[in-house]
């Protein structure tokens, strides 16, 4: 057999054994090397070439991610969804009430509305990465709070003015005011040698307690975001994140609670995203009519990109409370209360 011919079967064999070992992460792993790979090679047609599928990927993944919440209390706790009617008017009832308290709190103080949902955001990222397999509560709690430090002190650093543009065009919608480049500056001085610092001793924490595989995974993880993190924009750094690692690790995620086992390659992959989408498809369809109502009033329209990017933005944080609240105290109750 030719040196090439060995070396390319040498090579298939390492990635057929390696993809599945990293479990439902890998297709999030391959879509933020394919998109550093064209930012390094192709930077000014990044943007172009992302724009569409990006967009498509907000619809079918972001916005479709929560549209499945209504099934999360009946498989995590049953017996409150024993009477249907009952569920439905408390899980309605809950849901809206606190996307409500979030609308108020715009209307109230606008800045803090803006500083909690980049810290409720931070935290429900950080959480939905953090391995169901550590072994104490506390490695949970510390992961989830690192990493959801690390996907916004990168930026802060890296990317300070985009970062600044994209905060200050929140507030500004909002009518609080606008930040100044001085403050991103300590912001992220400050939260760089906290994620830093806690980093390592979270990965000396797993190797003190024969946890070596956690510590890996976590250092591949941190070095394919930091590297996704620092070739793109915020924009789209942060929607690449968002879209094909948050949201689709949440629908395989969902699937499995839902009875459905966990994508076993890149071909049935569809399949997967085809079940939970069928379930979505009401609460989706609902989400869906409602940007495109808003986004084709005039003034949106003339008003452009940016202020339609802070505009979702501000929609976005009104469901992200009670998503993540639902996540958090049902989803991820088995991982940090007290075993």
């Amino acid at each position: 057999m030719p040196g090439s011919t060995r070396r390319k079967s040498w090579m298939a064999t390492l990635w057929a054994n390696t993809l599945p070992a990293l479990g439902p992460k890998r297709y999030s792993y391959g879509v933020v090397l394919a998109t550093v790979g064209l930012a390094l090679l192709a930077p000014a047609a990044a943007g172009w070439v992302l724009g569409p599928v990006l967009l498509l990927g907000l619809v079918v993944l972001g916005v479709a991610h929560g549209a499945c919440d209504q099934f999360v209390v009946p498989v995590t706790h049953p017996a409150l969804a024993r009477h249907r009617g009952r569920y439905w008017v408390v899980f309605l009832g809950g849901y809206l009430g606190l996307a409500a308290v979030v609308g108020a709190l715009w209307w109230w103080r606008p800045g803090l509305a803006v500083a909690f949902f980049f810290v409720l955001s931070a935290w429900h990222w950080g959480s939905g990465d953090a391995p169901a397999a550590a072994r104490y509560r506390a490695q949970w709690l510390v992961h989830s709070c690192l990493r959801g430090g690390l996907l916004f002190a990168a930026p802060l650093l890296m990317w300070p003015h985009e970062t600044r543009e994209l905060i200050n065009g929140l507030l500004t919608l909002a009518g609080a005011v606008p930040v100044s480049a001085a403050a991103i500056a300590t912001v992220g001085r400050l939260l760089w040698p906290v994620v830093l610092m806690g980093q390592l001793a979270l990965w000396g924490s797993y190797a003190s307690t024969g946890q070596l595989a956690l510590a890996h995974t976590d250092a591949l993880e941190n070095l394919l975001l930091l590297v996704l993190l620092a070739v793109l924009p915020p924009v789209l750094s942060g929607s690449v994140y968002f879209v094909f690692w948050h949201s689709l690790q949440h629908i395989l995620r969902m699937n499995a609670v839902m009875g459905r086992p966990t994508a076993s390659g890149w071909a049935t992959l569809g399949r997967e995203l085809g079940f939970f989408l069928r379930r979505a498809a009401p609460l989706l369809a609902v989400s869906v009519a409602a940007l495109a109502i808003l986004y084709s009033l005039p003034g949106l329209r003339a008003a452009g990109t940016p202020v339609f990017i802070s505009l979702a933005l501000l929609v976005a944080s009104v469901v992200t409370l009670p998503h993540a609240v639902l996540v958090t105290l049902a989803l991820d109750a088995a991982r940090w209360r007290p075993k």
